[in-house]
């Protein structure tokens, strides 16, 4: 797998999953970008590393999945974090960037050594103003078509692929 610096330094967290599919699915997508730091935030009562069907969905991801950390708040799963960077769907919120636009800066930490978290909603509702409001950054993946948002899992591989290909083109403009 290659490794990226910015791999160990940045931790994608889902808040209130309600399903282990999505859960197992999340790892999947994070593995595939060289991802490893997987945090749930109070999960549902079946949403959990352990449960079958995540086991099912996280194919070939099952060390990702294994050392997901389960935190009871939002501040346990951000601390320690230079910079928090908020997913949301909503229409209307003034400042809200592309993750092409995010990523610059995400990389400009973690060459620092910086830890970088990104923030992700349950599946029903995603993030509330509360939640949102703890980000310094808040990012919204363009979609063409009129939908609310997209799945869970599939906003994480958007996210992470981003982030991914960012620091591949950084490290062959500095090579």
């Amino acid at each position: 797998m290659l490794k990226l610096p910015i791999h160990p330094l940045t931790r994608f967290v889902v808040v209130g999953p309600h399903y282990p599919e999505n859960v197992g699915a999340c790892a999947r997508a994070l593995k595939t970008m060289g991802f490893t730091r997987l945090g749930l935030v109070n999960p549902g009562s079946i949403a959990h590393p352990d449960h079958e069907m995540a086991v099912k969905m996280a194919v070939r991801s099952l060390d990702v999945l294994a050392k997901t950390e389960v935190f009871e708040n939002l501040d346990e799963a951000i601390v320690g974090s230079a910079l928090v960077v908020a997913t949301t769907a909503r229409r209307g919120v003034s400042g809200v960037l592309s993750p092409r636009e995010v990523c610059p800066r995400v990389l400009e930490l973690c060459e620092r050594g910086q830890q970088v978290c990104f923030l992700f909603g349950n599946e029903k509702t995603g993030l509330s103003r509360d939640e949102l409001s703890r980000a310094e950054v808040m990012l919204r993946i363009p979609m063409a078509a009129d939908q609310p948002s997209i799945n869970l899992a599939q906003s994480v591989q958007v996210v992470a692929y981003e982030l991914f290909t960012a620091a591949l083109a950084h490290r062959e403009r500095d090579a």
